[in-house]
């Protein structure tokens, strides 16, 4: 029975990364990892800093804001988009990282 369960154990594991709705974004050398993302409503963006210079990733989309503030190299963040519309995500110390995210039904 215990090896049963093992198998069903390490099954999960393996098909979740598949139902996961997270994404990831990092943050290197300055600018996000991707320009544009498209993601469902209730999904969430990982913001990893990968970086080795804080970042402070924010948006002041109507509809869409949030602020993770001050980022520390290494740190992550989670942030859950949970309406329809699209977001400008910047960083307030790095002015040209942009990223735009897309969030539809």
């Amino acid at each position: 029975m215990k090896s049963i369960l093992r198998i069903t154990a390490a099954v999960a594991l393996l098909i979740m990364p598949a139902l996961a709705d997270e994404h990831l974004v990092t943050q290197k050398d300055r600018t996000f990892s991707q320009t544009e993302i498209s993601i469902k409503v209730g999904e969430s963006i990982i913001f990893k800093n990968a970086d080795t210079v804080t970042h402070n990733v924010f948006s002041v989309s109507p509809g869409m804001e949030f602020d993770i503030r001050r980022q520390a190299p290494g740190a992550s963040s989670r942030v859950v988009f949970s309406k329809e519309g699209v977001a400008e995500v910047r960083c307030s110390i790095h002015p040209k990282m942009k990223l735009i995210v897309t969030v539809k039904k």
